[in-house]
């Protein structure tokens, strides 16, 4: 009789820690997607930029004078200085031919292109950067697309938006879902919980077991969900082009010390209010629930 009370206990603490993780993985995935989201963006809004034209006048001193103070500048990821010749053989690649041909002559201005950092890639931040290089003697005109990174800027908020409100939608339903499984626990055990009450237990003395019991198998999910997400991103980094580029060691360590505090956090408040419940009951209304 001990035996099988010994394996139905084992039975239904290891399906409630399944059930747990199981949480936990998806709460971890939404976090993944959350954190690889931020990392795409930051990704694109530094690959926007704008191009600095120069004057056919402007002398190589003063143009190494102009990359320096680009270099320097608190908005710039990366500046690349592009020549006549240079720029003549992109359009050669991309036309398959020759515009000097044609025109007799090489149509275009040595330049500068400018990688943004993505804190400044933005409209109004390139308009007051503009005005500053503008005033530049070996600047003839400065070039971006303006529409394109309003769109990118709107797309990265609305996807933001978008994934901060199913991450809040995801938790609540989260902890009802831990909170519901801790409570079957606590629900198995209200008279031993009302017993220790009678004897004179206070309810701190009731409720530490319950929680550290509970915060144990919370750390115990927190890694099976943890080996899930190695799992899925393991898949991911195989079958997805590049998928690599965007996950780095401190991704990985920041989405499995986020499950595992979830892990911790959500089971220790759960294990909380489903024991209080129980503490506050009359013996008589212990049969009813």
């Amino acid at each position: 009789m001990t035996a099988k009370r010994h394996f139905t206990f084992f039975n239904a603490r290891m399906t409630s820690t399944l059930s747990v993780s199981l949480v936990l993985f998806i709460l971890g995935i939404m976090v993944l997607m959350g954190l690889l989201a931020s990392n795409l963006s930051t990704h694109v809004k530094e690959n926007i930029g704008f191009s600095i034209i120069l004057k056919e006048s402007a002398k190589d001193s003063q143009i190494q004078q102009l990359q320096k103070i680009l270099n320097k500048a608190p908005y710039v990821k990366a500046s690349q200085f592009i020549s006549k010749e240079d720029a003549l053989k992109e359009v050669m690649i991309e036309l398959g031919e020759n515009p000097e041909d044609v025109l007799g002559a090489n149509p275009l201005q040595s330049s500068i292109e400018v990688r943004l950092k993505a804190e400044y890639a933005r409209n109004d931040s390139i308009s007051w950067i503009e005005k500053g290089l503008r005033s530049n003697q070996a600047v003839s005109d400065i070039t971006y697309q303006k529409d394109l990174i309003q769109s990118v800027n709107d797309n990265i908020k609305k996807i933001g938006l978008i994934l901060s409100v199913l991450a809040l939608v995801l938790m609540v339903i989260s902890f009802a879902l831990i909170s519901n499984t801790i409570r079957l626990s606590a629900y198995s055990k209200r008279f031993i919980i009302h017993t220790m009450k009678l004897v004179g237990a206070t309810p701190g003395f009731i409720r530490k077991p319950f929680i550290v019991s509970n915060i144990a198998n919370g750390v115990i999910a927190a890694f099976i969900a943890i080996l899930l997400l190695s799992g899925c991103i393991y898949y991911l980094t195989n079958e997805i082009d590049n998928f690599y580029t965007l996950v780095n060691v401190e991704l990985l360590a920041t989405v499995y010390i986020i499950v595992l505090l979830l892990g911790i956090v959500l089971t220790a408040v759960s294990a909380y209010f489903s024991v209080n419940r129980y503490i506050h009951m009359d013996r008589d209304d212990l049969y009813y629930v």
